[in-house]
């Protein structure tokens, strides 16, 4: 199974320290680029009713 997380500055574990934040064309192209493992970023393979689901079951 592969993940597809996007490649933006906003989620890089550099961007506070980033020299080249937000004035490269084309994120997904930098060689720096890492994702910040900090961040809780939802997966976007898992569909939205289960996400649904779980929040119900949690009321």
């Amino acid at each position: 199974m592969t993940q597809k997380k996007k490649v933006t500055c906003a989620v890089c574990a550099w961007r506070a320290t980033c020299n080249k934040k937000y004035s490269i064309t084309d994120p997904s192209r930098c060689l720096d680029f890492s994702l910040d493992v900090t961040l809780d970023i939802p997966n976007e393979d898992e569909p939205e009713e289960k996400e649904k689901g779980d929040k119900q079951d949690k009321d």
